[in-house]
């Protein structure tokens, strides 16, 4: 039995079980409480609220993260002004909320290369210093992106196409860094770093900087742990993670949170074979040196986005790319030992097709929880950013590894 978190939408409100609904006069959306379930899992007593926080009409916009400065303001990056889900056009954008994400700037450009630049991840450091990741793509060039879109999409690229250069090629590809010194006033020039994955790196509590990402070792797909000591300045990989051996299965775009006793627990999308849409974890008790064989977890979505909650609970949220179609997140008592799916959190179940998630979760105050992700409202329109605020109840003491 799970335990459903009952949403009401800017599009109309979706039931599950019996709601009580409340206007949420003053700001467009609609939130409800859900009367607790009957049977012998304890209600989890949560509400939310949906709103669009960036739409740019007529194109394509997604994978976004969300990080919280010091001074509370919001930012959230995110690839913007795209034509498709694959396309030469990807620009690396921000967003910024000063009232908790009720209210959200236009969209200003950090990054804007000759190639597609897509997954924009961030962190705000201790110090004040933003760090965000990001990877270029020339995917768009591929057979299997003409199959998908068609002839006369992909032959309009062309001349656009016709500008790239090999030294382009050769210069623009990779997977980046950028930092700003001055809350995302300017940004200092990008830098070339081994990993890359959706949500960027994490600060642990003793000031370093991990970032857990894809790459190629010795030909073959890996996963490896870089760190920073400076702020994201210099890095350098410390360690890899082993896998099962299940043929070409492919395991990617990984996050990871630090539980209270300072062990890194990271999650990962597995796309192949009989466990393709599980979540992976693995473990790593020397910062990131080493880890444990990823092993299969119950959590059916992705990909993951980790935090460790003020309470100590982890959470992981998801995107569910099968009917129903939607946002999810799971929590963990215990450090990453067990994930209670039971109690699976459904914050949305309304999205018109698989083409959606990369959510990204930040912890607000009195147990206020606000996730931002992408996804289209409605069938024929592309995608946009959108956000959902929702409440979870603290818990008491945890018990961490």
């Amino acid at each position: 039995m799970r335990t459903f978190l009952i949403i009401a939408t800017l599009f109309g409100l979706a039931v599950m079980g019996v709601t009580r609904a409340v206007a949420n006069e003053g700001h467009g959306s609609t939130q409800s409480k859900a009367e607790p379930p009957t049977g012998k899992i304890k209600p989890t007593d949560v509400r939310a609220e949906h709103r669009v926080i960036c739409k740019q009409p007529g194109r394509y916009i997604g994978w976004p993260t969300v990080g919280r400065r010091a001074n509370g303001e919001l930012l959230v990056v995110f690839s913007g002004d795209r034509d498709q889900h694959v396309c030469p056009f990807g620009k690396t954008q921000i967003i910024r909320s000063t009232d908790n994400g009720k209210t959200w700037t236009a969209p200003q450009t950090i990054n804007n290369c000759i190639i597609d630049d897509r997954d924009a991840g961030i962190l705000v450091c201790k110090s004040g210093t933003i760090v965000i990741s990001w990877f270029t793509s020339l995917a768009f060039e591929t057979y299997d992106c003409r199959r998908m879109y068609g002839d006369k999409m992909v032959d309009g690229w062309k001349s656009h196409i016709a500008k790239i250069t090999d030294e382009d090629r050769k210069k623009e590809l990779g997977h980046w860094i950028r930092r700003s010194t001055d809350g995302g006033t300017t940004w200092l020039p990008k830098q070339k770093i081994e990993g890359t994955a959706p949500h960027g790196p994490i600060q642990l509590q003793g000031g370093r900087l991990i970032f857990l990402g894809n790459t190629t070792v010795d030909g073959k797909r890996a996963v490896v742990a870089e760190e920073s000591t400076d702020d994201g300045a210099t890095w350098q990989v410390i360690g890899q993670v082993p896998f099962p051996d299940y043929g070409s299965a492919y395991w990617g775009e990984p996050h990871l949170a630090e539980t209270t006793q300072g062990r890194l627990v990271a999650h990962f999308r597995h796309n192949k074979g009989a466990h393709g849409g599980y979540l992976f974890q693995s473990e790593s008790d020397d910062g990131g040196q080493t880890w444990t064989l990823a092993h299969k977890l119950p959590i059916w979505g992705f990909p993951p986005h980790l935090i460790r909650l003020r309470d100590g609970r982890l959470l992981t949220t998801y995107g569910y790319r099968k009917k129903p179609y939607g946002q999810r997140a799971c929590l963990s008592n215990d450090g990453g030992k067990t994930w209670d799916i039971d109690r699976e959190i459904i914050l949305r179940d309304d999205a018109p097709n698989g083409d959606l998630g990369y959510p990204s979760t930040i912890e607000l105050d009195g147990g206020e929880m606000l996730t931002v992700y992408y996804q289209s409202t409605g069938r024929g329109e592309k995608t946009c950013l959108m956000a959902t605020r929702w409440w979870l109840k603290p818990s008491g003491p945890q018990s961490t590894p």
